[in-house]
């Protein structure tokens, strides 16, 4: 009996969230809309990302970044998003510094986060690193002190994600996720369900829409490229058949300057991003043939508030 229950449900819940309005008819668009949010990850990193973020969101089609709290250069751009608040700014929630010789340590006071910290006094580099040194508690400990440093700072925070994904590949640190969206009343970044299904950890996305967090009905990450020069036919290929609804994607924008080629090895990846996402009018002239609207996290934001508020 309880096998043919479950095999029940397994048929009636495709066609459930099928029916289910996508987030852009909850946003008062067509359901057959493309809505397209392209994300910059790690402003704040260096100067060099926070002058590619700025020109991508005043000049290309970004239209939110999220800021890594725990980097030298993060003052730069808490700066430019109190000067500027139109603009979508949420936090990439940190608890790994993974290049070689540019690192940061964390926000949070260290004797409360002991196990995020390695031994040369740094985050860790790696995911696997935090899994196994730390735990959850330290994470939230960490993710909450970079959240409230934000907001002290002026930053009208829209949104949430996880660098690295520390706070998205095992359930007991998506506890925690879940727990801040909630306590700061903010949308986030979440993988699509085939990727839970995969990962089996299905039923998250449902669990965070119980307590009423939105995120985008689609993400891309799978970027698979060859090198710089495959960045635009990659993302032209990927562009061209998006999904009715909200998809975000995210980039990592940097000038090719001194600085972010003695940082990290990618550099040569994130210009082409930068590039391709701020000035190429090839990519800028397909998404408008195709109708594709840009928008940040700031409306999202705004409908979850209000949706939550109602329920108060």
């Amino acid at each position: 009996m309880f096998k043919s229950l479950l095999s029940l449900l397994s048929l009636l819940l495709p066609a459930a969230l099928a029916a289910a309005p996508n987030l852009a008819e909850r946003l008062g668009y067509a359901p057959t809309d493309r809505l397209l949010i392209v994300n910059g990850d790690d402003v704040g990193m260096c100067h060099s990302a926070n002058v590619a973020t700025i020109d991508a969101l005043e000049h290309g089609l970004m239209r939110s970044a999220t800021i890594l709290v725990p980097c030298p250069w993060m003052l730069e751009i808490a700066n430019y998003a109190k000067g500027n608040p139109d603009r979508d700014f949420g936090i990439h929630l940190c608890q790994t510094s993974e290049w070689r010789v540019y690192r940061w340590g964390p926000v949070a006071p260290r004797s409360e986060v002991p196990g995020l910290i390695d031994p040369e006094g740094y985050l860790w580099h790696e995911t696997p690193q935090v899994y196994a040194k730390s735990n959850p508690r330290e994470a939230l400990i960490e993710s909450r002190a970079q959240i409230r440093r934000a907001l002290e700072l002026g930053v009208d925070l829209t949104h949430l994600d996880s660098h690295m994904g520390v706070l998205q590949y095992r359930p007991d640190y998506l506890e925690g996720y879940l727990q801040l969206a909630v306590e700061f009343d903010l949308p986030v970044r979440m993988a699509s369900e085939e990727t839970f299904a995969q990962a089996g950890q299905s039923g998250w996305r449902e669990k965070f829409a119980a307590q009423g967090i939105l995120f985008p009905d689609d993400f891309i990450f799978d970027m698979k490229y060859s090198g710089p020069n495959d960045v635009k036919t990659f993302w032209m290929k990927r562009l061209a058949n998006l999904k009715p609804g909200v998809t975000e994607l995210f980039i990592h924008a940097g000038q090719p300057t001194e600085e972010l080629k003695a940082i990290t090895g990618s550099w040569a990846i994130r210009a082409a991003e930068y590039e391709l996402f701020t000035r190429d009018a090839d990519l800028k002239a397909m998404l408008e043939k195709q109708g594709v609207k840009l928008i940040g996290y700031r409306p999202i934001r705004d409908l979850q508030r209000k949706l939550r508020g109602a329920k108060k």
